[in-house]
């Protein structure tokens, strides 16, 4: 390159290893966590009996410490040490890269809080309340802002795929973020969902299924695209496979959110989109993973030796059957049998282990010797590793797939007589304790092959010497001179902001169509004249089942199947969650549906089931909650709760909020005289009776219409 001046630069390593000592240190956090939490579905005593520690408040902390603490870290751990690479200068602001670094490890901090404290909004992968919400928002646009900056002072004429990948998941992350967390706060530690019932459900997995899309799926197969290559020594496969790949798996993915919500209350014909783009998602998506196997042609046999692309393949191979699995499920006919069992939670672990972990497992073993100028201190180690987290997923998955289809044929079963065969849902739930046993062993196994990581890297570390600032040398990207016949494509590679704003709106369309009608178009949520909002205890009771995560085994949506119908009571309508902020419909039934449980039992009843379970089911597995009959209720945000929901639209009269605890403790006596008949005595301040009260509400709105109807 004669008379070509060539400009001197250097990239931050350092960056990339806070990044990547972050990933391995929450990694750990968040896998023990899951361990405690699934010896806990077997073992009640491992709740360890108090409130801090129960499945519903560590469920939570689990599935954000591994989506957003180890998997976040390790994608921004791999974008900062590509993304200077490929755009061949450092990245924009180094302020910035700092201040997203520790404003992203104070969020991870704030979740591991505020969660078993029960501060959570109980959203699905979106549990953090509000204040937390705008940091995430403000730290995740410096992330998108220093990346920005850096592509526009590039010294690489075009965009490598990679690229693309990481703009279309800060942009769409961004998006979800902002309108899902959208409510209105009551105080500091308290919101209510700008969206109710059937509209927060949409919105709500709308924001779901898209952040694994957008954070699980599509940042890591930018990673996909630098690493594996990197790693093989062999070029990507084919670049027009990876542009088809590209631009229908984002405007795909996008549509697919209703899947998560068949044969609920959901509009039909918002269900059948969700599946329609689903089915179709397995193209684009069997495209990437083939991209992805056929890059490593002609170097399978390095397969064989090097734990870096072992953990590739099986990553790839996971990821291909995740998006193989993930439309098969969203199948009508399959997905009545494998909704709210632990099927989902197979699937789910599939892509968590296998893609996400075992690609994060593969990048710090390819970048550790890397930025230390030395070699893996032990291949051995590595592969053992690889084994261990192999048979990990293996005793994890296979136990959960064969759970969910016992526990699902049991479900249904109907005995000659016409009677639910196993009519009490415990002796389903018994069936299956080993099957978490083996579950557990399985996750067990997978922390053990992490931690053996921990070894090998700190050996790695310490042979090797830390390269902080690497240096570089490039030309100044000049003009570009237009030429007749130039791809299409690379002409769009060649403008970051126009490639950005289209990847915007291929990712808008889909979440369009189907949230604003459902939204606007009242037909969607008929409404039902018998349904009333919550009383102020009600309410009460109702924030307290949130802050305990009761929804994490606990669904109230009641499918219109007879196995359902017989077991539950009436199917669930539309209309009948119009005040539910947030909805509870939740996705896994580890105890029974609860929408019509309000009048079942009497009030003495949930007073012993909740102290201790096995005293009204023996053999129960479910945490006791003790404390709750002596735990104080403090009401005094009462009033403001009820201005906060009247801003919202719910229609309670004007000026209740200063009428509403005198209400309350007009019903919590009514409840604690129900409870001294049988000799229970409890306060009337009691969270134990608050709790009781939003029970016995449950599902009974639509028995005043019945009973008005006969």
């Amino acid at each position: 390159m004669s008379g070509t001046t060539l400009e001197q630069f250097s990239y931050d390593n350092k960056i990339v290893k806070y990044f990547g000592v972050a990933t391995i240190a929450w990694g750990l956090v968040g896998m023990l966590v899951g361990v405690i939490a699934a010896t806990q579905l077997f073992l009640p005593e491992a709740n360890l009996g108090n409130p801090y520690t129960t499945f519903g408040r560590i469920r939570p902390l689990h599935t954000n410490a591994v989506i957003f603490a180890f998997v976040g870290n390790a994608i921004f751990a791999g974008i900062y040490y590509s993304m200077p690479r490929l755009l061949k200068t450092p990245m924009w602001n180094k302020a910035l890269s700092w201040f997203h670094f520790w404003g992203w490890q104070t969020i991870i901090l704030l979740a591991a809080i505020s969660l078993p404290l029960g501060l959570t909004t109980s959203k699905e992968y979106a549990e953090l309340e509000w204040p937390i919400d705008i940091l995430i928002a403000v730290v995740w646009v410096a992330f998108g802002a220093n990346m920005i900056g850096a592509l526009i002072k590039r010294r690489e004429k075009h965009l490598y795929v990679a690229i693309w990948f990481y703009l279309a998941s800060f942009v769409t992350v961004a998006v979800l973020h902002i309108f899902n967390s959208l409510a209105l706060p009551v105080s500091f530690f308290k919101s209510y969902s700008a969206y109710a019932g059937v509209q927060d459900a949409l919105v709500q997995w709308w924001y779901g299924h898209n952040a694994v899309a957008f954070f699980l799926t599509t940042p890591f197969l930018g990673l996909m695209y630098y690493y594996l290559p990197k790693a093989a020594n062999r070029p990507v496969y084919s670049y027009k496979l990876s542009i088809i790949h590209f631009w229908s798996l984002i405007f795909l993915y996008i549509w697919a959110g209703p899947h998560h919500l068949l044969y609920t209350a959901l509009p039909e014909w918002a269900q059948i989109l969700g599946v329609v783009f689903s089915v179709m998602l397995i193209a684009p998506s069997w495209g990437g993973m083939v991209n992805g196997l056929l890059t490593l042609r002609g170097a399978w046999d390095k397969v064989r030796v090097d734990p870096v692309l072992k953990f590739m393949v099986v990553a790839v191979t996971a990821y291909g059957m995740s998006t193989f699995e993930g439309p098969m499920l969203s199948l009508k006919n399959v997905n009545a049998i494998a909704h709210y069992t632990d099927w989902i939670v197979a699937h789910v672990h599939i892509g968590g282990l296998g893609w996400n972990g075992f690609f994060t497992f593969a990048m710090l073993y390819w970048l550790w010797p890397k930025m230390w100028k030395t070699d893996l201190y032990s291949t051995k180690l590595a592969t053992t590793h690889f084994w261990m987290g192999t048979l990990g997923i293996i005793f994890y998955a296979l136990p959960m797939y064969v759970a969910a289809l016992t526990q699902s044929l049991m479900w249904k079963e109907f005995t000659e007589a016409g009677r639910l065969a196993y009519p009490n849902f415990l002796e389903t739930v018994v069936q299956i304790v080993p099957m978490y046993m083996l579950r557990a062993f399985g996750g067990l196994l997978y922390l053990a092959g992490a931690i053996l990581m921990v070894y090998n890297m700190v050996k790695t570390a310490k042979q090797g010497k830390f390269v902080a600032y690497e240096a570089d040398e490039a030309p100044a990207l000049k003009p570009h001179v237009p030429y007749e016949g130039e791809f299409w494509h690379r002409a769009w590679e060649r403008k970051p902001i126009f490639f950005t704003v289209l990847a915007t709106i291929a990712i808008l369309i889909g979440g369009a169509i189907e949230i604003i009608p459902t939204i606007l178009v009242k037909s969607n949520v008929p409404t039902i004249s018998s349904v009333t909002p919550y009383t102020p205890l009600e309410l009460q009771g109702r924030d307290l089942y949130i802050s305990h995560g009761c929804v994490g085994c606990h669904s109230q949506m009641i499918r219109p199947f007879r196995s359902e119908t017989e077991r539950y009571g009436e199917y669930s309508k539309a209309g009948e969650f119009v005040y539910d902020r947030p909805f509870l419909w939740g996705s896994k039934r580890t105890g029974p549906d609860l929408h019509r449980v309000g009048g079942k039992y009497p009030d003495s009843w949930h007073y012993h089931h909740m102290v201790d379970p096995t005293s009204m089911s023996p053999g129960s597995l479910m945490p006791p909650y003790p404390w709750m009959s002596t735990n104080i209720m403090d009401h005094s945000d009462v009033p403001a709760k009820i201005r906060t929901l009247q801003k919202l639209g719910v229609p309670y009269p004007e000026g209740y909020d200063q009428q509403a605890n005198a209400d309350l403790m007009v019903q919590a006596d009514q409840i604690v005289k129900s409870l001294q008949a049988t000799g229970v005595e409890v306060l009337p301040e009691s969270e134990i009776v608050a709790l009781i009260a939003y029970l016995q509400r449950l599902g009974t709105d639509i028995k005043k219409t019945t009973a008005s109807n006969p």
